[in-house]
């Protein structure tokens, strides 16, 4: 599958390490430019992820574990839709702090690309919304994603299509389908930051154990 080159497209794409991210991510927490940027880009990530899930997640009081959480923006969408338990996780507390109060049941300082202190089967479900992307979390979340996820529970997220083959997305989902860990019920290009010409592989899951 021939891949469209986007890594030129946003500035933070073409950081490469963890400090290079996370230095970039402090400086546009300033005053808010993060929220702002993406109104002005149109990033419909979390819109587009929120409106899949929730054609699959119809008990509203499901935990849900929103995994590189930013600012909030997948909060506000699950918010709208009546979801009341989710929790959020981010490796920049410049973005955390930016969070609006109240969203999140609890809140937390996470690197994604680490093992999450959180116990097996913890979660009905876990979002993941613009998180795997250049510079940042790579495929083995996926495992950890499974892991604290309950059996026949739901794991959605998105894959920036400018890294979906070259940091190995593609084999690690068809190894989660291969080993039946991850029956995937929906997997589809969704428009992601249209505006920028910046797509994203939509998927989700079903956990099984």
């Amino acid at each position: 599958m021939a891949q469209k080159d986007v890594g030129n497209k946003i500035p933070i794409y073409k950081l490469k390490t963890t400090d290079e991210v996370m230095k970039y991510y402090d400086e546009w927490g300033v005053k808010n430019k993060y929220d702002q940027d993406m109104i002005d880009w149109k990033y419909s990530g979390p819109k587009e992820t929120v409106e899949v899930f929730k054609k699959y997640a119809k008990d509203k009081n499901i935990k849900i574990y929103d995994a590189g959480c930013g600012t909030g923006l997948v909060g506000a969408e699950l918010k709208k839709f009546g979801y009341s338990y989710f929790d959020g996780a981010d490796l920049s507390q410049k973005l955390l702090d930016l969070v609006p109060k109240k969203l999140y049941q609890k809140i937390s300082k996470v690197d994604l690309n680490k093992d999450i202190k959180i116990k097996d089967n913890s979660y009905d479900a876990v979002m993941c919304v613009g998180t795997f992307t250049f510079g940042h979390v790579k495929p083995h979340a996926l495992d950890e994603f499974i892991r604290i996820t309950k059996n026949k529970g739901l794991i959605c997220f998105t894959i920036n299509e400018g890294i979906y083959e070259k940091y190995g997305f593609d084999k690690k989902i068809n190894e989660l389908k291969e080993n039946k860990s991850l029956n995937i019920k929906e997997f589809f290009k969704s428009d992601y930051i249209a505006s920028k010409n910046v797509n994203a592989w939509l998927c989700l899951g079903e956990v099984l154990k």
